[in-house]
């Protein structure tokens, strides 16, 4: 369980295209940021007169990938099935923006503070680049994990000591790995007081100015306070601050950013409307059957290369409104907050509105995207790495147990590529007795990989498809 709920999965309201001291309503439902005029930057550049490089995001485009895009189970921009067209004018904004990188490194002064704030006594003890603060004795109570290179990562969870995750008997009773016990009975405590609560939190974290919203309930006891921070005076959208709040009224569990990102360099930017156009450029670009397929068809094994037949029409999506704010994407494997359009759209048929992404930098100041090395050749005997459908971290974050669907008649291993920005792991599958007849049984398998040092921010990215993978 992730102490920051994915502020997409929940309910929104209607995008403001030009405010000037109020709170908007993004990302999908509950995250309320306040937002300065759409015709506002996000201030100087640095005191260079040489150009800006060339900004390489690990993601493809603005959307989708590793950065934030579109709410899980919405339509993908990029899958081709999706036209996006505004309903009524859209705003200009400013004329350029800096990108806003995480930097230097996390003291104890500044973890104390945050434990402090949490309820957690005790001194930080800095271990490999994680600084921890680990209840004694019996194990129960709050721990506290900060990464200790800038964003500084932390996590905080609540145990009531024994066993837990994979140490557990197999059964009901034992928590999934990474998923503190909830609070037993209670109920949860109000809205006003939840944020009360959470107040010398986001205090400790110099996130005090951050807009909250704290509507969401978990296990019918636990009340969850989401903040996105706002820099450089604008609304930021994947660099939510999420604190779970008992029934008691205290902290127990939580996660978020430590160290707020600094201005770097500035880069021209779009207006919505050219956003817009490059969004809509990079949906038509994966389309299959209206202009093309977007790959050759396979050959089949009686002839020739099956024809390319058209599609049906793309579903038009009306685009209602827009933001310009910073989103959190990829750039060279390190979590960078990136000028983007934050566009509201209504989805066909009714429904609650969502977020769409698009990062707004103008595309000749965009690197072109690394392709990916093609994954290694399996070895002899081993079935092609199998699909990963979820994952889940223990109490430390190092343990990260991965969900999917195998065989009865193999065996399965995992490894995972550890890098400062996303940890991409991957399924091998071996036959355990290649001769032997085996029934196709599908099974869910559920392994788990150590990583060197916690998962903190870092996405997970399934190695063979490329996919980034939810956590459940």
């Amino acid at each position: 369980m992730s102490g920051t709920e994915n502020p997409r999965r929940k309910r929104t309201a209607p995008l403001v295209a030009s405010v000037t001291a109020g709170v908007l309503l993004i990302g999908g439902g509950g995250v309320y940021v306040a937002t300065t005029a759409s015709d506002g930057g996000a201030g100087g550049t640095r005191s260079s007169s040489a150009p800006p490089p060339p900004l390489h995001l690990d993601a493809k485009g603005g959307t989708g990938g590793d950065g934030p895009g579109i709410a899980p189970g919405e339509p993908d921009p990029n899958d081709g099935g999706a036209v996006y067209k505004a309903k009524g004018p859209l705003p200009k904004g400013p004329s350029s923006a800096a990108v806003h990188r995480p930097e230097g490194r996390v003291t104890s002064a500044e973890v104390t503070r945050l434990a402090t704030a949490l309820g957690i006594a005790g001194a930080p003890r800095l271990e490999g680049a994680v600084w921890k603060i680990a209840p004694e004795k019996d194990g129960s109570g709050l721990r506290l994990d900060v990464s200790a290179e800038a964003p500084g990562s932390w996590t905080v969870s609540r145990y009531d000591g024994g066993p837990a995750g994979d140490t557990c008997l197999k059964g009901r009773a034992c928590p999934p790995p990474g998923e503190p016990k909830p609070p037993r009975g209670g109920t949860a405590v109000s809205e006003a007081a939840a944020k009360a609560a959470a107040a010398p939190v986001l205090k400790a974290i110099g996130q005090s100015d951050a807009a909250v919203d704290a509507s969401q309930v978990m296990n019918g006891s636990v009340r969850v306070v989401n903040a996105d921070p706002v820099v450089g005076g604008l609304p930021t959208y994947g660099w939510s601050t999420g604190i779970h709040i008992g029934p008691d009224g205290t902290p127990v569990a939580g996660s978020g950013h430590l160290k707020e990102p600094s201005k770097d360099d500035t880069y021209p930017v779009l207006g919505a409307t050219g956003a817009l156009e490059e969004l809509n450029k990079a949906s038509a670009g994966g389309r299959i059957g209206i202009g093309g397929c977007a790959s050759d068809p396979p050959a089949t094994a009686d002839g020739p290369a099956a024809t390319c037949e058209p599609d049906a029409e793309p579903r038009e999506l009306s685009v209602t409104g827009a933001v310009f704010g910073l989103a959190s994407q990829f750039v060279n494997e390190k979590r960078v907050l990136v000028p983007s359009w934050l566009f509201r759209v209504e989805p066909q048929g009714g429904g609650t509105p969502y977020t769409v992404v698009q990062t707004a930098v103008a595309p000749e100041h965009l690197a072109p995207p690394v392709k990916p090395s093609a994954p290694p050749a399996p070895d002899e005997g081993t079935a092609p790495a199998r699909r990963i459908e979820s994952y889940r971290t223990d109490s430390t974050g190092t343990a990260l147990a991965v969900t999917f669907w195998g065989g009865v008649c193999s065996t399965y291993t995992v490894s995972a590529d550890q890098g400062p920005g996303k940890v991409s792991v991957r399924v091998s599958e071996r036959p355990s007795d290649p001769d032997r007849v085996c029934v196709a049984m599908a099974v869910e398998v559920t392994k788990t990989v150590t990583l060197t040092q916690p998962l903190g921010a870092r996405s997970v990215m399934d190695a063979a498809s490329g996919e980034p993978v939810p956590r459940k």
